[in-house]
């Protein structure tokens, strides 16, 4: 007698789905399912409904709603993401409200989709992230680095200049190359190292920014002019 399983269902993205809507729900749940990479492992209505949810399923991404009319959604933000350390988020936003994208990043968001987008960019998107990437739009980007920038930065005295001056060419190339969406084997690739080399890379940048993850050195590298912001 054979075990069998699916050769790829190590591999599947685990995704599960948090709107209000049992129908929206359903959709997303009927769209992902067509996926090979993705399994759908779990829904529901509420965050708070989630959170046992969540803490059972381990779920790699969790498509969760935002919208002025459920803004509990996204302060529950940090809530959801301890019940599950190595789950990302995907927020889904009215595409109008810049302000609530920006929020749920700040939150804990790895990234934010407008819901007016085609269902090929959320595919797209849930993988970027899952591949430890950020996803988010110029105009939440832009409008988190007005939040973050200094009100007056006098012109000999940044301290983010001498953590900038550390960085090797080399380190800095891998930044512009972030900036751009790459994966790290992507990355590889186009400098021709290997991907052990690139993950050497991000340690010491991580290290010498003082920053924590992919999504921050993002926000870094284009407050800063390290990498140019998307279009």
């Amino acid at each position: 007698m054979r075990n069998e399983m699916p050769e790829s269902s190590a591999a599947r993205i685990r995704i599960f789905t948090i709107d209000g809507h049992e129908l929206i729900r359903a959709g997303l749940c009927l769209l992902l399912s067509q996926q090979k990479d993705f399994e759908v492992v779990g829904g529901a209505s509420t965050v708070p409904e989630a959170i046992p949810l969540v803490q059972r399923a381990q779920p790699d991404i969790i498509l969760l709603s935002i919208s002025r009319d459920d803004g509990a959604g996204v302060e529950f933000l940090p809530e959801i993401l301890a019940a599950s350390e190595a789950t990302r988020v995907l927020a889904l936003a009215d595409s109008a409200d810049e302000e609530l994208s920006r929020k749920a990043v700040r939150l804990g968001a790895s990234g934010v989709l407008s819901k007016d987008k085609p269902a090929a960019t959320l595919v797209k998107a849930i993988e970027r992230i899952h591949a430890g990437e950020a996803w988010l739009d110029r105009s939440t980007t832009a409008g988190l680095l007005r939040e973050l920038s200094p009100r007056s930065r006098g012109p000999k005295q940044d301290p983010e200049q001498a953590k900038i001056a550390l960085l090797t060419e080399r380190e800095r190339e891998v930044i512009k190359l972030i900036g751009k969406g790459l994966k790290n084997k992507q990355i590889a690739e186009t400098l021709f190292i290997s991907g052990i080399t690139v993950h050497h890379h991000l340690t010491s940048i991580y290290s010498k920014l003082e920053v924590t993850d992919r999504l921050e050195l993002l926000i870094y590298a284009y407050r800063n002019g390290l990498a140019a912001l998307p279009c």
